[in-house]
């Protein structure tokens, strides 16, 4: 019935607007208000008819939840200058804002019906004169493991995002800090926690994770701020629905507040194979650069074969040609600043996206890059056939290189 009623109000206003009836403009558009008015009337009323029916029916609503978390730990810092300044360890606290699917047919369901949304972190990293007070914007995903209906569930929970307020290695004002090279960098968390449920809308949160701050690269110097420690929270469940029933706060008539997991459903077998093709560039600075402007261009190319056996988990094993312009001060001829590598990796893929995990070695002088390299990203199928990927290549293990951002294609399948 609602939906009828505003077929006839859109239809009502199409007509009315553009006809050259005996009415005078103004009963045409009051017949039209009207016409709304009514719509919105009657789709009012549905609500208030229905809320006995729809307070028995098992996971309706629109379930959202509140995090508060506070972190401590150690840092692990690999850099030579910053000394006592990280002995001391870490402290921050984070607010997190998150959506609960509901759909049983939604992709989350074979992953554990997990949850996603955006959070803000605050962070006191040791001295604040020499790395600021950090703040960070982030999304975040919680894949939930094991079965449904227990009160104590894992949770494994990735978030990526921007870090501010931070300051840089400075010659003159801040040249101890060669963590960090510029104001903003990359905020990277993963969590390995619980949830415990205490009761109907309160959730005790505990884990240890692992955080990083690092601009890729990007600005020098960057041995970037590797963070370890414990965290403890809560987390507040409500269903956003309940308001639109009734907004007596001492009301005994209470919708659902927490969504409640469905079955695990089994993933589903694929079976695929792939040729990806991905180019993407980038831009760094050389250590001795820090401070300044100068920079030199990267590009990597990448041609991979992708074997997917499901709808969560795939393999890959490919080559790799990068250029680094920034070897140039050491290596004149551009030809020298070519590097031919070879690479194998998992993807893990959920919804849109995928996380790339790659690891690699040279099949020619690596250039002072060390024998190992890995790649970390994450993609976005634009189609089934083209994709946006944004990720960070190491060298010498786990230490930057470069961010590349850039576009693939699969143009085989089979």
């Amino acid at each position: 019935m609602v939906y009828l009623f505003i077929i006839l109000s859109t239809l009502t206003l199409i007509f009315f607007k553009n006809t050259k009836l005996l009415f005078s403009k103004s009963i045409r558009y009051l017949i039209a208000f009207f016409t709304l008015l009514l719509t919105t009337v009657t789709f009012s009323q549905e609500e208030k008819l229905e809320f006995d029916q729809v307070k028995e029916i098992e996971n309706y609503g629109r379930f959202r939840y509140v995090e508060v978390k506070g972190h401590t730990g150690a840092h692990m810092y690999t850099g030579q200058s910053l000394g006592e300044a990280v002995e001391t360890g870490y402290g921050s606290f984070e607010v997190r804002f998150g959506w609960q699917q509901t759909d049983p047919d939604h992709w989350s369901k074979s992953y554990g019906f997990s949850s996603y949304g955006i959070g803000w972190y605050t962070g006191f990293l040791g001295d604040p004169d020499i790395f600021g007070t950090p703040n960070a914007l982030f999304g975040f995903i919680n894949f939930p493991i094991g079965k449904p209906g227990k009160r104590n569930t894992f949770q494994i929970s990735p978030a990526i995002g921007v870090t501010y307020n931070l300051i840089p290695f400075n010659e003159e004002s801040n040249p101890t800090n060669d963590a960090i090279g510029f104001k903003m960098s990359v905020y990277l968390n993963m969590n390995f926690g619980f949830e415990y449920i205490i009761n109907r809308d309160l959730d005790l949160l505990y884990g240890v994770d692992y955080t990083h701050f690092s601009n890729g690269r990007l600005y020098t110097p960057n041995h970037g701020l590797d963070m370890f420690g414990l965290n403890l929270g809560l987390r507040y469940m409500y269903n956003a629905d309940q308001r639109k029933f009734d907004k007596d706060i001492y009301t005994e008539d209470l919708l659902q507040s927490r969504f409640k997991r469905y079955p695990g459903i089994p993933n589903t077998k694929i079976n695929y194979s792939f040729i990806n093709v991905y180019g993407a560039a980038g831009t760094v600075q050389n250590s001795e650069d820090a401070g300044t402007s100068k920079r030199y261009v990267t590009f990597s190319g990448v041609a991979d074969y992708q074997y997917v056996f499901s709808n969560m988990h795939a393999a890959t094993v490919g080559l790799d040609l990068f250029y680094d312009e920034s070897l140039k001060t050491e290596y004149p001829a551009n030809s020298d600043r070519i590097l031919l590598a070879a690479h194998a990796g998992y993807d893990f893929m959920f919804a849109d996206f995928t996380f790339r995990a790659q690891v690699g070695t040279y099949l020619t002088d690596n250039r002072g890059k060390g024998n190992v390299f890995v790649r970390a990203a994450l993609q976005y199928a634009i189609t089934d056939w083209m994709y946006a990927q944004a990720g960070l290549k190491t060298r010498n293990g786990a230490r930057a290189d470069w961010i590349e951002w850039g576009i693939g294609f699969k143009p085989f399948k089979w």
